[in-house]
């Protein structure tokens, strides 16, 4: 049908715009005398295919406006919510809770959205006669009614007045604290609607929001993982902070703080609950004891951590269930902030009543909402933040994938940036809500690793394990290896595990200062058996690696205390790899050339040679040095260790 490819176009045009939508919101519809296509629940308007409507019956919709139901609001939504799920043809699909009132509008679209800019104008005090003076006295005006069938009857009712006054259809209706309601027979009317209606907004603003970033301080890597750690007491949570210029005006000045106390649409306590906690400390220690006190306050006054903290001299903090939840809380208190900045334009904000919020805060539709946008990860590192070197490609990339899969979010550390922003985007193809970051780093320079983690930080809000992986081989025996090789293979290999370990613990120890005492945060260094026994020819590489083994054993003593356990694995040969398989530089060609392996001719000489040695017969893989990790993250019994994954080749006695 026309009509469906025409609803999926209008749907995905103002979805894929956040002046329009955020996180998600809004939902639209089309129909004809029959039957009705609502955006059904759990679907993002922004990537939504046919598939992501339901179809109702109109004829059983339209008994819902003759039936009286319960005074009992809770009875009363569940006995409208199953009247709606009787009407519904497509069974699998949960229709749009506002599908009684696209229903009513008799226009074939309705497009319902909240706009930043339409909500700074429903969101302040003089709302009404605001519309008015702009709109007309034909603008159809909806005081706040909690949503559900009492809005719906109110709208139905409102739709009705206006019929017989103006013997015409609405094709706009303005929600107070909600948002609006465009309807017309065509999209493109429904288009020239939303143009007017920006064009006549924005120029009666009287400033326009500031927008430029601001740089965040980088002390907040001081900040930050602690209160993540206060806040994951049950379970881990994923940290963001954000900063521009309209954060700064809210979180540098206390009194622009109490403007944004309370929420304005039911949007922002969907997602971002409807208590904020602000901190205004002057140096990072006042910070953290005041967030010591007060979160746990926090939790005890209202049931719940929070989600939105303001921080002086920072930015905005974002508490999510999961990564991509992060941005979602960002977004819409941003947009809040927004909202309150606009309605200077009209008066001042109007928040929302103790009563609207606490009807949204229980109402089973809203919860359902935050049920879909929980955490559906159920792994082994579920929410775990996990940095690891040299993961653009080979096995760092293998590893990166694994734990990706078992709910870890990835920082993709490698000096690499074209090969590493391909396998972050490759990485965050999998759909998943946790998810991968690159971050250019040259772990031989300090300069670059305090950078790694404050992006780190910034993005995730800790480092549960750094997986020291990135590493080089220059193979040559006394005579044929140059001094610049071996200081080459050294630096990387040996000391540059010393700087990433030295960097990282200042974190780590930070987060185990206030984490619960049943958490761990682990060092890993991805060794190899080189490391444990001598590599004819290839003397810079396994001294570097047996070097790396006696780091571990010396950093796990010294970082006991803190609960931060640090282990090697030593990984056999992954031939399937780069760093054996590239033709041009390949250990396998690297080799060949030495005559490391005699009698060899070719490469598949090289190759077959030494899988004869492996009593398993086979080559190490990704898979199999995750779960060496994952077991390593998992105990917490052994520190210090080198745990050979060699398919037998080198056993520990």
């Amino acid at each position: 049908m026309k009509e469906i490819d025409d609803l999926i176009q209008i749907s995905q045009y103002y979805g894929k715009d956040k002046r329009f939508v955020i996180a998600g919101g809004g939902n639209t519809s089309y129909k004809n005398n029959d039957k009705i296509w609502v955006k059904a629940s759990g679907h993002t308007l922004e990537t939504i295919t046919e598939d992501g409507f339901a179809i109702l019956d109109r004829r059983k919709l339209n008994l819902m406006s003759e039936k009286v139901y319960s005074c009992n609001p809770i009875e009363r939504e569940e006995e409208v919510k199953n009247d709606l799920f009787a009407a519904t043809i497509t069974k699998d699909k949960r229709p749009s809770v506002e599908t009684s009132m696209h229903n009513v509008i008799n226009y074939s679209f309705v497009v319902h959205l909240h706009p930043t800019i339409v909500n700074g104008l429903m969101c302040s005090k003089n709302a009404e006669q605001q519309l008015i003076n702009l709109f007309g006295d034909k603008a159809l005006y909806i005081e706040y009614t909690d949503p559900g069938y009492v809005l719906f009857r109110k709208v139905e009712d409102k739709i009705k007045v206006f019929r017989s006054i103006y013997k015409k259809e609405p094709q706009l209706i303005w929600l107070q604290n909600h948002g609006i309601f465009a309807a017309a027979n065509t999209i493109e009317e429904v288009k020239e609607l939303y143009s007017e209606i920006f064009d006549t907004l924005e120029k009666a603003l009287e400033k326009s929001i500031p927008e430029e970033n601001v740089n965040i301080d980088p002390a907040i890597v001081e900040i930050i993982p602690a209160i993540r750690m206060i806040i994951s007491k049950y379970e881990l949570k994923t940290l963001r902070i954000r900063n521009n210029e309209l954060v700064e005006f809210y979180s540098e000045n206390i009194e622009n703080q109490q403007l944004i106390i309370h929420p304005f649409t039911p949007d922002e306590i969907v997602y971002c609950k409807s208590n904020y906690l602000f901190f205004n400390g002057e140096t990072p220690e006042t910070i953290l004891d005041e967030a010591e006190i007060r979160i746990v306050s926090f939790r005890d006054k209202y049931g719940y951590f929070p989600k939105v903290i303001l921080i002086k001299g920072y930015g905005l903090v974002a508490v999510g269930d999961n990564d991509l939840q992060c941005d979602t809380i960002l977004d819409v208190f941003e947009d809040a902030m927004k909202i309150a900045y606009l309605s200077y334009s009209f008066g001042g904000q109007h928040s929302m009543s103790q009563s609207q919020i606490d009807f949204i805060d229980n109402w089973e539709v809203e919860n359902y909402r935050r049920s879909v946008n929980k955490s559906s990860v159920d792994g082994r590192s579920e929410n775990k933040t996990i940095v690891i070197t040299g993961a653009a490609q080979g096995f760092g990339k293998g590893i990166a994938q694994c734990l990706l899969r078992e709910g870890a979010n990835i920082v993709v550390a490698d000096l690499n940036a074209e090969v590493g922003i391909a396998t972050v985007k490759d990485l965050n193809s999998m759909e998943k809500k946790n998810r991968a970051l690159f971050v250019k780093t040259d772990i031989s320079s300090i300069e670059s690793l305090n950078n790694l983690m404050f992006e780190t930080v910034c993005h995730f809000g800790a480092i549960d394990c750094f997986i020291s992986n990135a590493g080089v081989l220059r193979a040559g025996d006394l005579e044929s290896m140059t001094l610049d090789n071996f200081d080459f293979v050294t630096r990387i290999n040996y000391n540059s595990y010393f700087y990433c370990t030295k960097i990282v613990s200042r974190i780590m120890k930070l987060q185990t200062k206030y984490a619960s005492k049943d958490y761990y945060a682990d060092i890993i260094q991805i060794n190899s058996k080189s490391g444990l026994r001598g590599s004819k020819a290839n003397f810079a590489y396994a001294g570097g690696k047996f070097g790396g083994i006696g780091l571990t054993q010396s950093f796990a003593l010294e970082l006991a205390p803190f609960r931060i356990k640090v282990n090697s694995v030593c990984p056999g040969n992954y031939y399937e790899g780069p760093l054996w398989s590239n033709p041009e530089n390949g250990l396998f060609i690297q080799y060949l050339k030495a005559g490391k392996v005699p009698g060899a001719k070719t490469i598949e000489d090289v190759k077959n040679y030494y899988l004869s040695q492996v009593p398993m017969k086979k080559g190490c893989s990704p898979e199999d040095v995750t779960k060496a990790v994952l077991y390593l993250i998992e105990q917490t019994g052994e520190t210090g260790q080198a745990l050979p994954i060699t398919g037998g080749q080198v056993m520990m006695s």
